[in-house]
């Protein structure tokens, strides 16, 4: 018994011991040396100058070809650049917002004008869009199941997005005139619904809209397809099976599967129409000339700026219109994403 040591000992050395264990450290044998920053600094890996190097020349460009004449645009917005003062641009009178002020003033000829031509835009963007992306959810839908012959219609339906632009047009031009065109030879000698002597004018007048949304329709309506088609490639065709198997009919299936599928895709295709048809330029411009004789019924705001900036020589209040369907387009599009972005939200 003699040869464990007594409890109260233990308990009084402990102290000692762990004192003894205990050592403090030196302050000053952990501080770095002077100049050293206690980091290695990273050294940049060999060639991290190629990627700036390849996207030098983008956006140069960007900036010689958007930015810059942006700039220049908006400087031209605040002076009387007209005629008088094209030859020495410096020397034109500054105007302030004279320009802004002649383009609203709804009271004044040119206001007026204005106002007009963006109602006729107006609702030529929503006749197109609409059908457009009608005419485009229609194929795509019928063209997802596989059949026999269904790459002959796609590519079809693809050809007036692959024609060029102008030579497009150029042929619906022709197929507009009112006595050697197509449009109205049918219209007489097939269907019987205009005599020979009372063919309608379809590049002026009242008809001069009909024909420019047609035509417009007609280059638009393949993009949305060629969306549309491409995002029902992600939809799997099972959830078409099991709502089948459930007795869901076609339009249940399109309304409860397609379109929320689709939802991603149609937000951003409808965004792209409406800005792609309220700038349209080329439509107009081919169809009814350059020479200021667009008729009044389908005088789109990008063909009415141009015609005031080029043909009137009025560049300052051109410039002026510009700015404000700039602002106008982007206020539109900024609405467009808060409100789906709150969709998405809430959803």
């Amino acid at each position: 018994m003699t040869l464990l040591p007594k409890r109260t000992n233990l308990i009084e050395e402990a102290p000692t011991l762990m004192a003894a264990t205990v050592t403090t450290p030196q302050l000053g044998s952990s501080r770095p040396e002077r100049g050293d920053t206690g980091k290695k600094r990273r050294k940049r890996p060999v060639g991290w100058w190629l990627p700036y190097v390849l996207i030098a020349p983008g956006v140069l460009f960007e900036l010689l070809i958007h930015v810059t004449p942006m700039a220049v645009g908006v400087w031209m917005s605040f002076v009387k650049l007209t005629k008088f003062f094209i030859a020495n641009w410096g020397s034109a009178p500054f105007a302030g917002l004279g320009n802004y002020h002649l383009a609203l003033d709804f009271n004044s000829a040119e206001g007026a004008s204005l106002l007009h031509s963006f109602l006729i835009t107006c609702g030529f963007t929503v006749i197109v869009v609409a059908i457009s992306w009608t005419f485009g959810m229609t194929a795509a839908v019928a063209l997802q199941r596989s059949f026999w012959g269904r790459g002959f219609f796609r590519t079809l339906f693809l050809v007036p997005y692959a024609i060029p632009m102008y030579a497009g047009i150029i042929a619906w031009k022709f197929m507009f005139q009112q006595n050697t065109g197509a449009l109205n030879y049918f219209l007489t000698n097939n269907l019987h619904l205009v005599g020979a002597d009372n063919k309608p004018f379809w590049l002026i007048g009242s008809n001069a809209f009909v024909a420019v949304v047609v035509v417009a329709i007609w280059r638009t309506w393949p993009f949305a397809f060629l969306m549309l088609m491409a995002g029902l490639q992600s939809v799997p065709e099972e959830l078409y099976e099991a709502s089948a198997v459930d007795g869901a009919r076609p339009l249940r299936q399109w309304r409860s599967i397609t379109l929320p599928m689709l939802g991603p895709v149609n937000r951003v295709l409808v965004l792209v129409m409406f800005l792609w048809t309220f700038n349209d330029f080329n439509t107009p411009y081919i169809l009814f000339g350059s020479g200021g004789s667009e008729p009044p019924a389908a005088d789109l705001i990008s063909f009415h700026i141009y015609s005031t900036s080029f043909l009137t020589l009025n560049f300052g209040y051109g410039a002026a219109m510009s700015v404000l369907l700039m602002l106008f387009l982007l206020i539109v599009t900024g609405i467009y994403l808060i409100a789906l972005n709150r969709r998405s939200r809430r959803a």
